[in-house]
């Protein structure tokens, strides 16, 4: 078996931005506290938290 072909048993997984399918051994992991994201890549994981930044609202220090 070369190394481009894989196993039939491999997981994978869904990247949470693009959603292509990735080997979980090569995905990009961000966890939580009640749940795991997967990423293919650096690229779409900085997509998704810069998105999930600008979509948090910003409080103002209490007085």
């Amino acid at each position: 078996m070369g190394p481009d072909v894989e196993r039939a048993d491999t997981t994978h997984v869904t990247c949470e931005m693009c959603l292509k399918e990735v080997p979980a051994s090569e995905a990009a992991v961000a966890e939580a506290t009640d749940y795991v994201l997967y990423f293919c890549g650096l690229e779409c994981y900085e997509t998704w938290k810069r998105q999930s930044d600008e979509a948090q609202p910003v409080t103002a220090p209490d007085a």
